[in-house]
């Protein structure tokens, strides 16, 4: 019950200053001369940025039979902050990055490694469990049957959605893999 009393008076006031900002707004936007309309949103930023953006509320409770609390808060003007604007570099740095993450990824990629087999097992489903040399281990994620030798030179490549494909130079076959170690 404290709980909802307290954000619902915090709620009334941020909605006063609100209210209050958007009222300054439109005197300021009222003002036919345009160096006076600006000079008018000038000194409204300012005034923002100088005021506080804390609201204080105390909670008191009565002594009613139910326990009801009473919010008792001093005006304050609560102002949804922004965040502070970057310099201009940065962001038009930002701007020319923009949708080239995934580009600037894929530069920095091998799409293709050669790896010796150290060893090769089954599991109790017939998928291939291969070991190679350099330590990493991968296993067959599809049924298929697909055949290989110990120290024999196979190619693990990038596929589709993030998925590798394994096979060797000599055949046509390729088989569906995934690291596990």
């Amino acid at each position: 019950m404290r709980l909802t009393l307290t954000a619902a008076a915090i709620m009334l006031f941020s909605a006063q200053a609100n209210a209050s900002i958007e009222q300054q707004l439109t005197q300021c936007a009222a003002t036919a001369d345009k160096l006076e309309r600006l000079i008018c949103y000038d000194n409204l930023a300012a005034s923002i940025k100088s005021t506080p953006a804390t609201t204080s509320a105390t909670i008191e409770t009565q002594t009613a039979p139910v326990g009801v609390a009473a919010v008792v808060a001093a005006p304050a003007v609560a102002v949804a902050a922004s965040a502070p604007a970057a310099p201009a570099a940065p962001a038009a740095n930002i701007e020319d990055n923009f949708g080239m993450e995934a580009k600037r990824v894929q530069e920095n990629t091998v799409d293709k490694i050669y790896l010796d087999v150290q060893s090769v097992s089954e599991d109790p489903y017939g998928a291939l469990k291969v070991t190679f040399t350099n330590g990493q281990v991968w296993k067959q994620t599809e049924g298929r049957k697909f055949s290989l030798k110990q120290g024999e030179k196979v190619y693990i490549e990038k596929a589709a959605l993030g998925s590798f494909l394994m096979g060797t130079d000599n055949r046509n076959a390729q088989v569906r893999v995934k690291r596990l170690k």
